[in-house]
């Protein structure tokens, strides 16, 4: 049976280890294999395998092509053919050969070997902080070292490990944070305890952490900054007044930000200089302005860029590079891109990307005054008898067993995400809080958001898919606003280089089958000759997607799990759906010969840039903060994350997040400047 699922002399199932690799996978889910076992017996009940000709056997395997046994045989064999070779398949990445994937990296195909780095000693909890700053991606790793370099003594609290490309850097195409089918490469670790997720219809299910309905965040120094594309886009000056330009939705909390571009600009711009941003000089299309040029110059652009700048001119759409924070460049002692097919999910082989890991958080430890606390994790904010903030209750596993401490500080700043800084005001609870921390008008963990993503796929008769990475080359920000009928609206890009098994799931045409002769011929014919356009629709803030403490679900350390639920806003699935169809006519344009793409099903969206849930605002009534990301009715307690977006924006926010962290430094320090009440740590 597997020969004809995989019938390809050279990508066939004997030629690619198919078998010992099926095994392997059925050997470590024994009731998923129990259902092969019982569908391929109800298959052999009428066919001969040995007697029947191979027209007879594909008839009888296409009628059972869309039950659940077979589709997961199916994917087994394409893991198999199209993985990297250290799963067990792939014999010499074979496959890779034949469709034109080039991994790029020094090493082979699956980079460095895996390695565990030692384990670092944890700082003296008992001295006073001047703050401690719980999360170390892209907000608190900012947060934590601005405030380090202008002289305060800060804790840096982070639950993930230190990692980096020879400690973490092994290249699983099945196990990493873009495409985390069995696993992830960043964390948080599979013991740690599920999260809950309620579907539409009201039922709960209890999802592993590498899971997509999970939605997790890299639980690493670094956070997502490690692993990330790095695409630093700047939110058009409409992101910040959606609810002024387009009115309310019914049953959304669409909201303008308190503040606007005007407002960010120079933090924008400090973000840029102070990590490196490669990109085009002067303004990109949407920006009314930009004090400064960026650092480095953009990548060099390939087949895809050019292809489809072609077809922009001539639909009268204006274009730009995606602006990127990686040294395109030798830029602050670390090395340029390599180009490399396998950037975004995994750590870069030369350290060019540009994270809070190797760039603020370095810096910031060797001031002296920055004490960072890996595999370390937040229990609660501590609060005394009035109420007020005095630090954080810490817990940790080492050789000896578990740990705890409470550590005590001036200010404390979440940087934890949008899910887990909400579920850490609401185990934080008190009794002037009992419902949590910031908590008296019910809006912590509400709103949650992502990205919602509608993809096109457009096939060439020419190669126009570039064999270097990073990928993502060319963009357009026209569609962010302006679309008539549209609340809102996304920036559209090509993507990154696409992982042969992601390229299988996700880019094979419509009603192609996922077994047979036919994907495996597309596959070798078409990976270079299409062409992906996607991009982050601006989505309607729903109050009734949220973040929750399960009453009776706990993590390994007995505190109650998060349990998430909602659905986007219709709305959302509408821009969704225009988007979709302004990125089909990018790539007809182009002269596609053929392009597909289905709009995205509405869902709970927080896997993909999750925000929102400590929204800022102007009073308690209407936010979680206030303009600073002070938390309503506590003096020294911040957030410092996406959770403070009121909307995310029609575009990747991880550099709005870090503007917002370096206006939240500029704030605590100039704040702790005029607060002589306030105890100083030596």
């Amino acid at each position: 049976m597997l020969d004809r699922i995989a019938p390809d002399p050279v990508l066939g199932s004997m030629a690619m280890g198919v078998p010992a690799y099926v095994s392997r996978r059925m050997e470590v889910e024994p009731d998923t294999a129990e259902a092969i076992r019982s569908g391929f017996h109800s298959l052999c009940a009428d066919v001969d395998f040995v007697a029947a000709t191979d027209a007879e056997l594909d008839g009888r395997l296409a009628e059972h092509e869309q039950t659940p046994w077979f589709e997961t045989l199916a994917h087994w064999v394409a893991e198999a053919i199209y993985a990297d070779p250290g799963n067990g398949g792939n014999p010499n990445a074979i496959s890779w050969r034949e469709i034109g994937y080039e991994h790029g990296l020094p090493e082979g195909p699956e980079g460095p070997p895996a390695s565990a780095a030692a384990p670092r000693p944890k700082p003296d909890f008992s001295q006073h902080f001047d703050a401690i700053v719980i999360g170390a991606g892209a907000g608190g790793g900012i947060v934590a070292s601005e405030l380090a370099l202008g002289g305060k003594r800060v804790l840096l609290v982070e639950r993930g490990r230190w990692l980096d490309y020879e400690h973490g850097g092994h290249r699983d195409h099945l196990r990493n944070h873009r495409y985390p089918l069995y696993g992830h490469n960043t964390g948080p670790d599979a013991d740690d305890g599920p999260r809950v997720h309620v579907t539409s219809d009201g039922t709960e299910h209890q999802v592993a952490t590498h899971t997509v309905a999970y939605s997790s965040n890299s639980a690493c120094v670094g956070s997502g900054t490690l692993v990330y594309g790095g695409q630093a886009w700047r939110f058009h000056p409409d992101d910040f007044r959606m609810a002024s330009r387009y009115g309310i939705p019914e049953a959304s909390s669409l909201t303008d930000w308190p503040i606007g571009y005007a407002e960010l600009e120079p933090w924008y711009t400090r973000a840029e200089q102070m990590l490196g941003v490669a990109g085009p000089e002067g303004s990109l299309p949407h920006e009314p302005e930009r004090s400064e040029d960026l650092p480095m110059p953009p990548m060099p652009q390939y087949e895809t860029a050019h292809v489809l700048q072609q077809a922009a001119m001539a639909l009268g759409i204006s274009t730009t590079q995606p602006p990127l924070l990686l040294n395109s460049v030798p830029h602050h002692g670390r090395g340029a891109c390599i180009e490399c097919g396998s950037c975004v999910g995994f750590p870069c082989p030369t350290d060019a990307k540009n994270g809070t890991q190797n760039t603020m958080i370095r810096r910031a430890i060797a001031s002296g005054r920055l004490i960072v606390a890996a595999e370390t994790v937040a229990d609660r904010i501590e609060t005394d008898l009035e109420g007020r903030v005095t630090g954080v209750a810490l817990i940790w596993e080492g050789a000896a067993g578990r740990h705890s401490v409470k550590v005590t500080a001036n200010d404390v700043v979440l940087s934890a995400g949008a899910i887990e800084s909400a579920r850490l005001l609401l185990l934080s609870a008190n009794e002037k809080e009992p419902d949590g921390l910031g908590n008296n008008a019910g809006l912590v963990g509400r709103n949650l958001q992502g990205h919602t993503y509608p993809t096109a796929f457009g096939l060439f008769d020419d190669e126009v898919y570039a064999r270097k990475g990073p990928g993502v080359t060319i963009a357009t920000t026209d569609f962010a606003h302006g679309t008539p009928g549209i609340v809102g609206g996304a920036m559209l890009a090509d993507d990154f280089v696409m992982l042969p098994i992601i390229f299988w799931d996700a880019a094979l045409p419509e009603g192609m089958p996922r077994w047979g002769q036919a994907p495996h011929d597309f596959m070798r014919a078409n990976f270079r000759r299409l062409i992906q356009v996607k991009g982050p629709v601006h989505e309607i803030p729903n109050p009734d997607c949220r973040v929750e403490l399960h009453p009776s679900v706990t993590d390994k350390w007995g505190r109650p799990v998060a349990r998430l639920s909602g659905v986007v806003h219709p709305e959302t699935i509408r821009t969704a759906a225009a988007m979709l169809e302004r990125a089909k006519e990018w790539l007809a344009a182009a002269g596609a010969k053929a392009v597909w793409g289905d709009p995205p099903k509405p869902r709970l969206s927080a896997y993909q840039h999750q925000a929102g849930t400590c929204r800022m605002g102007t009073a308690p009534t209407n936010s979680v903060t206030d303009i600073n990301g002070r938390v309503w009715g506590h003096e020294n307690l911040f957030v410092a994350d996406a959770s403070l977006h009121p909307t995310n924006g029609a575009f990747n926010p991880v550099l709005t997040i870090m503007a917002l962290a370096f206006r939240c430094a500029d704030h605590l320090l100039h704040r702790l400047e005029d607060r002589p009440d306030l105890e100083r740590s030596s």
